[in-house]
């Protein structure tokens, strides 16, 4: 999973029975009306109404019909904040009509920036944060991704945030859930294919990215690529 989450387009219909995951599941309704029971209490989900289910809740869906949700599934602990909530902001609801459209047209930026906007879209206000200086990550992605003078490494970030490199990775796994080098892995993952679908070549792609060689870049996209086991 990458480090803000994976978004995804899912139709519903008729129930297959409870579940749980190990992650939180954020759903936002684009179509048609959703009826979602999580730990026995039942709620509905209409379009542009949501829901953000806690890890280890069992939760159940049904739809008469089809009911098409945008579905985020992300280990963020700041989704705790708005579990069992049902009313995302103007936001996050015009947000998950875009992103629906861009998971469609398989956008990877989308994919990298989706989640993260997603939560601080939410109830339209930024996330409550501590007295330390605040960290933009949707910002700082942008950023790192048009960074094309240099590699990137955690040093660059880090300094971008005026942070050392041991208190960016301490933010990181904090605030994202992950550590910083698996935060920078999926920027450079995203980067190289936003890179190679604009025809730039693979040992270009390696160098601004920051891989140490063409091949190490083209077997990290593979692995990428691969479906989970």
């Amino acid at each position: 999973m990458a480090a803000g989450g994976t978004l995804t387009l899912r139709h519903y219909g008729a129930s297959h029975g409870s579940h749980a995951h190990d992650h939180f599941q954020v759903l936002i309704g684009l179509d048609g009306v959703l009826e979602l029971e999580v730990e026995g209490r039942g709620r509905r989900i209409a379009a542009g109404d949501g829901c953000v289910i806690p890890p280890g809740e069992r939760h159940d869906f049904g739809a008469d019909g089809s009911s098409r949700c945008l579905v985020l599934d992300s280990t963020l602990s700041a989704w705790a904040q708005h579990a069992g909530q049902a009313t995302p902001s103007p936001q996050a609801r015009a947000l998950a009509q875009c992103l629906a459209q861009s998971v469609t047209q398989d956008h990877p930026l989308a994919t990298l920036y989706g989640p993260l906007l997603l939560l601080e879209a939410w109830h339209g206000t930024p996330t409550p944060r501590s007295a330390r200086r605040p960290v933009d990550w949707a910002a700082l992605a942008a950023w790192a991704t048009t960074r094309h003078d240099a590699p990137l490494d955690v040093a660059a970030l880090a300094a971008r945030c005026c942070l050392s490199a041991s208190q960016f990775n301490a933010r990181c796994r904090d605030e994202m859930g992950t550590s910083a080098m698996h935060w920078l892995r999926g920027l450079r993952l995203a980067q190289a294919r936003v890179l190679r679908d604009a025809g730039t070549s693979v040992a270009e792609t390696a160098r601004r990215t920051g891989y140490r060689s063409p091949s190490a870049l083209t077997a990290a996209l593979r692995r990428q690529a691969q479906p989970d086991g």
